[in-house]
């Protein structure tokens, strides 16, 4: 089973107990959100300098790699899983891949369905902002652990990217992840939280301040109750107000008429 994949389950993870009138819930502490340090390839010095700050998982965004480079790269990392962007689609380098023993792999809709089949990892959808939205929501039959949203060509989060996060999580049952264009603000951060994103992935070649400032952001974040309650709160039709208007418009027409 995948670490990573076990690891963003538990930020919305919560265990219900009800015995007679002694009805308990219990949060186990977690992130609020996942970080994930971007890699630019498969080289060891690129892990070690990961290796020493405190992030969720590394991701190989380049998939021109070696076997062996990989596995040096997962040896490095020590306890912090790592995935890989699949570039191939060819079925045998997808299986040397994931035999190499990374943790998860991201895959476009354009890598062969047998990926689906494969148990040992973890599975990741990538998609583009510009997908239709019917598919979208299609993706929750497909056997994958979350959803990628691949970074816009903006070096900033824009309005309709947070726009965007916010629809797709309203559409998908699945985790949300996103892929940055460059270093946020917390006010950024905050904004891709409520919009429903579970884990954001770092730009390649980021200095370690980076990270843990990135860190101390997450750490401020409130709750996944609290994001929920947050969005519920949002989307309550205010049907009593209406129906009361309609009424009280009626009332003063019978009168004008009589």
């Amino acid at each position: 089973m995948s670490k990573f994949v076990d690891n963003l389950h538990n930020i919305s993870k919560a265990s219900v107990s009800s015995i007679g009138f002694h009805a308990t819930t219990h949060r186990e502490k977690s992130s609020p959100m996942l970080l994930i340090a971007g890699l630019a390839g498969t080289g060891v010095k690129s892990a070690e300098a990961i290796a020493s700050v405190n992030v969720d998982a590394g991701l190989v965004l380049n998939g021109d790699f070696k076997k062996g480079g990989l596995k040096r790269m997962i040896k490095v990392l020590g306890n912090i899983p790592l995935g890989v962007v699949v570039n191939e689609t060819a079925k045998d380098k997808l299986d040397e891949l994931i035999g190499s023993g990374c943790d998860f792999v991201v895959f476009d809709m354009r890598t062969p369905v047998a990926v689906l089949e494969k148990e040992e990892v973890g599975k990741f959808l990538m998609i583009e902002p510009s997908i239709d939205m019917g598919m979208v929501k299609a993706i929750n039959s497909l056997d994958v652990n979350g959803v990628f949203i691949n970074k816009g060509e903006e070096p900033f989060i824009t309005v309709k990217q947070v726009l965007i996060c916010q629809r797709f999580s309203e559409l998908l049952d699945k985790p949300l992840l996103v892929t940055l264009p460059s270093i946020i603000t917390s006010a950024e951060l905050s904004n891709l939280w409520k919009a429903g994103v579970d884990g954001i992935v770092v730009p390649p070649a980021q200095p370690v301040e980076a990270f843990s400032n990135l860190r101390k952001m997450i750490n401020k974040l409130p709750s996944e109750t609290n994001r929920r309650q947050a969005k519920v709160g949002v989307v309550l039709p205010r049907y009593g107000g209406d129906v009361a208007g309609e009424e009280e418009e009626g009332e003063e027409e019978e009168e004008e008429e009589s």
